[in-house]
């Protein structure tokens, strides 16, 4: 039935992996000239293709201490290359490495029918150390400091380093999917999620906010309603900006001018609240805009995703995107 529970628990998770999916072949364009040269007006999957004309792996860097901080395994000969789009060997609608981080997690709440940060350690670094797990070009920082630091001996629970990439958001959603009748469970499990790879005080903030308006959609409410009682509440420091007056400007006088396309939190969280509020209704809409307006699009359409999939349903979104998820969320059923 439209709406029941397993719907909006569905909504959620399945809105998480199609925002990423359909923004993994333009994710992080800069330019969004060329990001609509290279690829049209995104509204479908699509596979990448090099060249990336805004990537920066020829600049990034990664030197693992010893074999247990081996994360890069295949994919190493292409950094420090120009060109190399961040997630080239992946097909159409095949998810980026935070999502299928993602669904370690979920596969971890269903098998221990609790949250278990041993648990997911324990497969989270199994994943990220063995060869072929995935075939994703890029690793986040966040990733990087963690094996770093795991690799010199420190306890994984102790591995991660201060961060404020919305990446991070993306891991505490099944949490909060799976904890929705028990908010202060729901809180404290996904913080303290958050902190193991993203620890620090910007991510706490933008992660509580997240928390806040998926528990009050996931239990009823809608996403216009929660967004502005919110905003009048002035309940995080994230809502202190004039959502509603801008609401008929074009999303690329909001999106880049008054919000930076990065990943960093404290605007791409402020950008995903102006998206939900303004496409509250119509979530193909919602993420088919976030996806064309470039930079950290997939973690913004991951976050995006899962709040209107909480209010709308797995229903809303289009068969053809359900239908082409290439690693659809398992279930996570109501208990």
């Amino acid at each position: 039935m439209k709406n029941s529970t397993k719907s909006k628990i569905r909504g959620a998770l399945f809105g998480m992996f199609i925002g990423d999916a359909l923004a993994m072949p333009v994710h992080w364009y800069y330019n969004r000239q060329a990001l609509n040269e290279d690829y049209g007006w995104v509204q479908d999957f699509l596979a990448p293709r090099n060249p990336h004309p805004d990537s920066i792996l020829w600049r990034s860097k990664y030197m693992a201490p010893n074999s247990k901080g081996n994360i890069l395994h295949g994919q190493a000969k292409f950094w420090g290359q120009k060109g190399i789009h961040y997630h080239q060997h992946l097909k159409a609608g095949e998810n980026t490495l935070n999502l299928k981080i993602s669904r370690l997690l979920i596969e971890s709440l269903i098998m221990k029918s609790a949250y278990d940060s041993d648990d997911f350690l324990k497969r989270y670094i199994a994943f990220m150390t063995t060869p072929g797990n995935h075939q994703d070009t890029y690793v986040e920082e966040c990733h990087r400091n963690f094996f770093t630091n795991y690799a010199k001996g420190t306890a994984p629970a102790k591995c991660g380093t201060i961060e404020k990439h919305i990446g991070g958001l993306v891991g505490i959603i099944p949490i909060v999917v799976f904890y929705r009748k028990e908010p202060a469970k729901a809180h404290s499990a996904a913080l303290a999620h958050l902190a193991l790879t993203h620890p620090g005080p910007k991510m706490e903030m933008a992660g509580s906010l997240v928390i806040d308006l998926l528990l009050q959609v996931l239990n009823g409410a809608t996403v216009k309603d929660t967004i502005l009682a919110n905003i009048q509440g002035q309940k995080n420091p994230l809502l202190g900006y004039p959502f509603v007056k801008w609401l008929d400007l074009k999303d690329e006088a909001v999106i880049g001018p008054r919000f930076s396309t990065a990943c960093y939190v404290e605007d791409s969280v402020p950008a995903v609240i102006y998206l939900a509020l303004k496409y509250h209704h119509d979530p193909e809409k919602a993420l088919i805009n976030n996806t064309n307006l470039g930079g950290d699009n997939a973690a913004r359409g991951s976050v995006l995703g899962a709040i209107l999939g909480a209010e709308q349903g797995l229903e809303r979104f289009p068969r053809r995107w359900i239908e082409g998820l290439l690693e659809p969320p398992p279930d996570l059923l109501p208990h």
